[in-house]
């Protein structure tokens, strides 16, 4: 299925993410989704997350749109995966990435592994799916300014710099969401 470059109704609030997926979608415009709620979260893995905004979105976008869910998280191989899905929520807002830290704090695995799921609804109700991971691990004190959530702490695989610190071109071609962007594009153009 090869499917004509356009624009994509992220079902999302967060322009940090649609600017992400932007970048890591060249030809592609990744819009938010204009919704005053977002339906619950309740899902059990990142697919169900990201499945059940893709359909809440669906349900708001005009018909011709292309909507895509998204959900993400890191896992910390020595607190058994947590926080995963529940990531943007382990903690008061704003405090997640405190709360990580101190979890660690003391612990010399430090392990860990961004994962993003993202699900694709096409108008007509095709389903496309694609995941991207990306492993390394929790430094101890928080280090750059670029980025957003847990990357002041996530220092990629390979790497010396955190993700804040690496910046966003780093990230549109490197990132557990590009990662997953790259293999839905694959889908888009029939592979």
């Amino acid at each position: 299925m090869v499917i004509p470059l356009g624009a994509l109704r992220l079902a999302s609030s967060n322009a940090h993410k649609a600017r992400e997926l932007e970048r890591a979608l060249p030809g592609w415009t990744v819009e938010l989704l204009e919704a005053d709620e977002f339906p619950p979260e309740d899902g059990e893995t990142y697919f169900e997350n990201a499945l059940i905004k893709a359909r809440f979105g669906r349900s708001w976008a005009s018909p011709d749109e292309l909507v895509l869910g998204e959900d993400s998280g890191i896992e910390a191989a020595v607190l058994g995966g947590r926080p995963g899905i529940h990531s943007a929520r382990w903690g008061k807002p704003g405090s997640s990435v405190d709360r990580l830290l101190r979890e660690l704090e003391g612990k010399n695995d430090r392990r860990a592994r961004y994962v993003c799921e993202l699900v694709c609804l096409l108008p007509d109700g095709t389903e496309l799916r694609a995941r991207g991971t990306l492993e390394g691990e929790v430094v101890r004190e928080r280090r750059g300014t670029g980025g957003f959530g847990y990357d002041p702490v996530f220092v990629p695989e390979g790497e010396t710099s955190t993700v804040a610190e690496l910046g966003d071109e780093w990230k549109a071609t490197n990132s557990h969401r590009a990662r997953a962007a790259l293999k839905l594009l694959e889908e888009f153009l029939g592979g």
